[in-house]
């Protein structure tokens, strides 16, 4: 019986890998191995032994289902070929160094095995190679088990050597263990090797021999230092001090192996860091279960007896985004006491919109866990699962956003701890030219009857919102609750930009004017700006147009379009042109000059457009001749004249003078072009233009027919001009001559400027750190709405893309403002990473708020804020907290907490900003910030400070 193999049939080789994988899936356990297979190989085994199915014979002979759907049998597969799965190696077909390509997807490119389905396989079919994988523990209560398809990828580098070099290795492995493959790797003798954190290229901590790689939150791809220390003291390692890094305090460095002082595991303090926060609190619960009251070197926080609310949070996978916003909750003092005392009774169970009140019990018990005596951190999985079940968006183990998280935390917590049982339905009014504060608190109390919950006493305030209709100048006001402000991060609020103003009636030479305009402004602020500055008569438009390669690239008619689709290299012009008779198309007059090859022939390569287009407007209400074209052309081209070119009967000297008579000299005949009150067959109107003509040079001018055919018009002036109906524009080239350049002085039309030129002198600027009142100020500008959301004005009865103004009007006790760094189009994901200049003490809004019968001053305090460290997607989320008992700043990064210098607290990795407001009583002493006996702005509750 050597042949097994041979004598299956199909179906024999089915059932057996059937039978195999239900018994191996039913008792997979942590450690056990599976191996991948490529998609493409299974599927087609699938497909030979099921080829079958509609069969009743099961024989498996080759005669009998030749016949069987007329088709031919399916070739029995040949060996396993997993090569599409791996990077291809030189190095043999040992298996050390094969690489899996990084984005492999399961079911998609490969299929897992047990170890005994793949064996199974493998002994009939062979081939390879073999990509064993282990399972683990994973998910939220590290109960579901996973196959670890790709381990951690880590980049190590030895220092002081500076040799790098790369090890797989199971997140579920010891530090101990890494530290062991790494003193391997580089032939190191453990005694005198210590692994850091090496984040981003800092050192970071010293890592706990004890931890996994995954407790220690180390990511793919992160860098690990291996660093090698001279051992000449006696004890080891312990006079060694990290080099610029922890010169505040010892540094107690983990001993490999037979440590002398146990307890030193991992315990490194050093200030200023962004991740995994240095002084490990986690090592608090180990130095206090001593028995020996220890403080941290030179913090002087003692580690028994002290501050509640110092509780780290376990990462579960990528939840940073979910514990930073946790923390800062649960360290606002009001939602720290509701949730601490009998917050029960307001749970409402009968809420459509909310969690039947599940998620606030999960969030009630949570925050009890933190506030907890002891230090041990706490997994949040009951919470994730709650949170999960309620908002899908925020299940499985991906990098979320934690200001959508905090959205709906809030959102939800208020429904679910709503005090009102059975919301009134209510209609807004109308302002109707009533006083604000009736028409707001009318709104507010309607807010209220709805909705009345913990939530709202402390974080919901109200804006004013203003609409003003562009057509009938409807304004309507409105005023609305918030739960947060989201604040746009405008590098700066204004923009510089240089436009050049073309006359098309040959009254001035063209001008570069430079203007300021709201940098998410629109056309019409640009438009508008700029016939400030060249003081545009009331009888005149201005026309903007794009120039591209000489061309005229867009006219920007529309007066909507924003100004951000500007670029800064772009180039400008803007044609000052009668607000005329309706029907008028537009001439548009492009300078062309000859090119000439350099070489010994210097022939001609033809004639190419150069300088800017010159616009005319040209009334379509009567024929029009060459000789009409050939004159307005001319009194475009009129300020150019060189004065001092006797040909072009002019004598004065000065340039703006003679700019002038040149017009006054053409403005008899530029009349007769635009005079349409003459009837087209009055000899007066062809005397005049032909009479007009006579003294003037003729210009070579080609016009370009509805037929794209080009019409010299140097010669029969008297012949009409068929314009296209379709165009809006009429294409004129001037071909410029080197006779013609030396009567004109083109350099005027030559250098179009860029919009914006970064000079030097622009620099200085350009780098002010932008402050949180500027952020403030661009999202209380009045703009227009985007286009998506047209309001319907109830006057026009139309949509209409009406003006937005917002103003503050009710600020909450606790204030949250969202940074917008991220920004999402269809194709991209942009995170900007300004830094926001932002207070700390003494954030006042007095002159933001409206509400003029609110005479105090509205001062707030930060007290906790989110950030977010990476790219986009991926990224890491920590949050600083203020202890207001203790009166000092601390970095919440997971499970690990350290202390932080104020001065640390800003920086641009700042995200969500949580403020409280300061009673004005001691807004001056900034230790003694906590509340005292203060009301909510909704006034039911009064708020005693918790000592």
């Amino acid at each position: 019986m050597t042949v097994v193999k041979k004598e299956l049939t199909l179906e024999e080789e089915k059932l057996t890998i059937r039978d195999i994988s239900i018994a191996a899936e039913a008792q997979t356990k942590q450690g056990d191995t599976f191996f991948l297979i490529t998609q493409r190989w299974w599927q087609e085994w699938l497909e030979y032994v099921n080829q079958n199915q509609a069969s009743t014979v099961n024989d498996g002979s080759a005669s009998e289902h030749q016949f069987l759907g007329g088709s031919t049998a399916l070739k029995r597969p040949s060996s396993i070929n997993n090569s599409d799965l791996i990077y291809q190696a030189a190095s043999g077909d040992s298996n050390v160094g094969i690489e899996l390509h990084d984005t492999l997807v399961e079911g998609t490119d490969y299929i897992l095995l047990p170890q005994e389905v793949w064996n199974q396989l493998y002994e009939w079919y062979g081939g390879g190679p073999i990509l064993p994988r282990k399972v683990i523990n994973s998910g939220l209560s590290q109960t579901e088990l996973a196959v670890e398809v790709y381990p951690l990828r880590l980049q190590l580098h030895l220092m002081p050597k500076d040799e790098r070099s790369t090890i797989r290795i199971s997140k579920k492995e010891t530090i101990r263990e890494l530290h062991k493959k790494a003193c391997e790797i580089f032939s190191l003798n453990p005694e005198i090797v210590c692994i850091w954190d090496y984040f981003s290229h800092q050192k970071h901590a010293l890592m706990d021999m004890e931890k996994t790689l995954d407790d220690a939150n180390i990511q793919m791809d992160q860098d690990i230092l291996v660093e090698v220390v001279n051992s000449n003291s006696a004890g080891g390692m312990n006079s060694f001090h990290e080099n610029g890094a922890a010169d505040n305090g010892m540094v107690a460095l983990v001993e490999p192996s037979q440590s002398n002082f146990s307890n030193a595991e991992g315990l490194s303090l050093s200030k200023g860091s962004t991740r995994n926060g240095n002084a490990e609190l986690s090592q608090s619960q180990h130095l206090a279960s001593s028995g020996t009251e220890k403080t941290y070197a030179s913090t002087g926080v003692s580690t028994r007896g002290s501050t509640c609310g110092l509780t780290g949070l376990m990462n579960l996978g990528n939840t940073c985004f979910m514990n930073s916003a946790i923390q800062c909750l649960v360290h606002t003092p009001e939602f720290a006491r509701y949730f601490r005392e009998d917050y029960y009774q307001e749970i409402n169970r009968q809420n459509p919109l909310g969690m039947v009140g599940e998620l606030a019990l999960a969030f009630g018990d949570l925050l009890r866990k933190l506030w907890a005596p002891g230090r041990t951190p706490v997994a949040p999985r009951p919470f994730k699962a709650k949170l999960a079940r309620f908002a899908p968006q925020f299940s499985g183990y991906n990098q979320h956003d934690s200001q959508e998280l905090l959205a709906f935390l809030l959102d939800g917590l208020h429904e679910d701890l709503n005090r009102v049982k059975h919301k009134p339905y209510i209609k807004s009014k109308d302002a109707d030219g009533r006083p604000d504060e009736e028409v707001a608190d009318e709104y507010w109390a309607n807010h209220i009857a709805r909705n009345d919950s913990i939530i709202v006493d402390v974080c919901q305030g109200q804006y004013k919102s203003t609409l003003v209709c562009p057509v009938c100048n409807k304004v309507s006001v409105t005023f609305d609750p918030f739960m947060y402000l989201s604040l746009p991060l405008q590098s700066a609020t204004t923009r510089s930009m240089t436009v050049t103003i073309f006359t098309c009636d040959g009254s001035a030479l063209p001008a570069a004017c430079t203007v300021t305009v709201p940098k998410q402004g629109r056309c019409r602020d640009l438009i508008q700006a700029l016939g400030n500055s060249c003081s545009l008569k009331h009888t005149e438009k201005l026309l903007l147009a794009e120039i591209r390669g000489h061309l005229i690239h867009r006219f920007l008619e529309d007066p909507l379009i924003s100004l951000s689709s500007i670029k800064d290299d772009d180039h400008l012009a803007a044609y000052k042109i009668p607000k005329l008779a309706k029907n008028s198309k537009f001439l548009q007059l492009i300078h062309r000059r000859e090119e000439r090859e350099i070489g010994i022939s210097q022939s001609s390569v033809g004639w190419k457009p150069y300088g800017t287009p010159l616009v005319s407007p040209i009334s379509c209400d009567d024929v029009i001749t060459r000789g009409d074209i050939q004159l307005i052309v001319h009194r475009m081209l009129s300020p150019m004249l060189r004065s001092e070119n006797p040909g072009f009967n002019c004598v004065s000297r000065s340039k703006a003078s003679s700019a002038a008579a040149n017009a006054s000299r053409l403005t008899a005949a530029s009349e007769a072009c635009i005079d349409s009150s003459l009837p087209n067959d009055d000899p007066r109107q062809k005397d005049m233009s032909s009479s007009k003509l006579a003294n003037l040079e003729k210009l070579p001018l080609q016009l370009v027919d509805e037929n794209n055919a080009c019409i010299d018009l140097t010669v029969g002036e008297d012949k009409s001009v068929k314009l296209s109906s379709s165009s809006m524009s009429i294409l004129v080239f001037v071909d410029w001559s080197q006779k013609l350049l030396e009567n004109y002085d083109t350099r005027y039309i030559e250098n179009l400027p860029e919009v914006t030129k970064y000079g030097p002198a622009t620099k200085k600027t350009r780098t002010e750190p932008l402050s949180l009142y500027s952020c403030l100020e661009a999202f209380l500008r009045e703009e227009p709405l985007v286009p998506e959301d047209m309001w319907y004005c109830p006057t026009c009865k139309e949509r209409r893309q009406a003006s937005k103004k917002l103003d503050l009007w009710r600020l909450p006790e606790v204030l949250v403002i969202h940074l917008k760094r991220f920004s999402y189009s269809r194709s991209m994901k942009h995170k900007l990473e300004t830094f926001v200049n932002f207070p700390i003490h003494d954030f006042d809004l007095t002159k933001y708020v409206a509400n003029k019968n609110n005479s105090r001053r509205q001062l707030y305090e930060l007290y906790a804020l989110t950030n977010h460290y990476g790219g986009m997607g991926s990224g890491h989320y920590t949050a600083h907290i203020k202890l207001l008992d203790e009166n000092r700043w601390y970095n919440f990064d997971d499970s690990h907490i350290s202390p932080i210098n104020e001065e640390d607290v800003k920086s641009a990795a700042a995200y969500v900003l949580f403020y409280r407001r300061v009673r004005a009583d001691h807004h001056h002493h900034h230790h003694h910030s906590v509340s005292n006996g203060a009301v909510s702005s909704a006034g039911q509750h009064n708020i005693s400070s918790r000592k």
